[in-house]
């Protein structure tokens, strides 16, 4: 039922995520799939848009800035590795993706590129703002093409 299961996970926060990842692998464990860990790296916060040059973004890639980029991308990489390692999951079982942008945009994408079956993610307990602005996982729950289980902390 449940071949192919996406698991975001912030990396700045991974005791968040760690009910949802073991909640995935029960699951992949009984349906014989595989796991696809997720990192998105943010763009620049649009709050901040006002205060950056216009042409920022391209000043961005072109600059140093490109390097810092790609290095927080392999930190990431490297990151998501060790929680697969940690796992338990065999390694033809489980993979890891890192891509940049709005948050449930980029967990909607890789969920549409791997054909996933279902999404798990956790979600912080909700707050005044995310009733009038949703949070991501709200999004996600929403849009999503396929299946989403929201574990709570």
């Amino acid at each position: 039922m449940f071949k192919s299961i996406l698991v975001p996970i912030d990396l700045a926060d991974t005791d968040l995520a760690k009910p949802a990842l073991a909640t995935a692998i029960t699951l992949s464990q009984t349906w014989s799939g595989s796991i696809r860990l997720l990192n998105v790296l943010p763009m620049t916060p649009v709050m901040l848009a006002e205060y950056v040059p216009a042409d920022f973004d391209e000043q961005q890639r072109q600059t140093s800035e490109e390097a810092l980029a790609e290095q927080q991308r392999q930190t990431s990489e490297e990151a998501l590795a060790i929680v697969a390692r940690e796992s338990g999951i065999e390694t033809g079982r489980i993979s890891s993706v890192v891509r940049q942008g709005g948050i449930y945009h980029e967990i909607l994408e890789e969920a549409v590129h791997m054909k996933a079956d279902l999404i798990v993610m956790t979600s912080h307990r909700p707050a005044m703002r995310t009733y009038f602005l949703g949070s991501n996982a709200g999004h996600v729950v929403r849009y999503a093409k396929c299946s989403v289980l929201v574990v709570r902390h």
